[in-house]
């Protein structure tokens, strides 16, 4: 099982079943990452952006910088649970910046009240 940390970019599968691997950001918080009795993990999954695309209300572009290899698009719609099993590897960890981006777009999203 390959260790993770909040805001770690990590490879997994959406489904179990799928052969793909998709990039996401780990946002379960540092307690639950480094826990030996919790077995899943909360992941924003991440897509490719292609040049030319708009960036959508509930995405954030995440780069180079945070680790990936092409710009790519956080959604901040939903949180996808996999297991810690099936991070496959930590290719990346999500700048400061774009952490505070990812945290107001939540908030915006989920239209949490603070």
């Amino acid at each position: 099982m390959t260790p993770v940390r909040q805001w770690d970019i990590v490879r997994f599968r959406i489904r179990p079943q799928d052969t793909e691997l998709h990039p996401g950001v780990v946002v379960s918080g540092e307690e639950w990452c480094a826990s030996d009795h919790t077995t899943n993990l909360n992941v924003l999954a991440c897509s490719k952006r292609p040049p030319a695309a708009a960036v959508k209300p509930h995405q954030v572009v995440l780069n180079g910088a945070d680790g990936l290899d092409f710009q790519s698009t956080a959604d901040c719609r939903f949180f996808h649970i996999i297991t810690k099993e099936g991070v496959t590897e930590v290719i990346g960890r999500v700048s400061a910046e774009r952490r505070h981006a990812i945290g107001r777009k939540l908030n915006e999203v989920l239209r949490l009240l603070l």
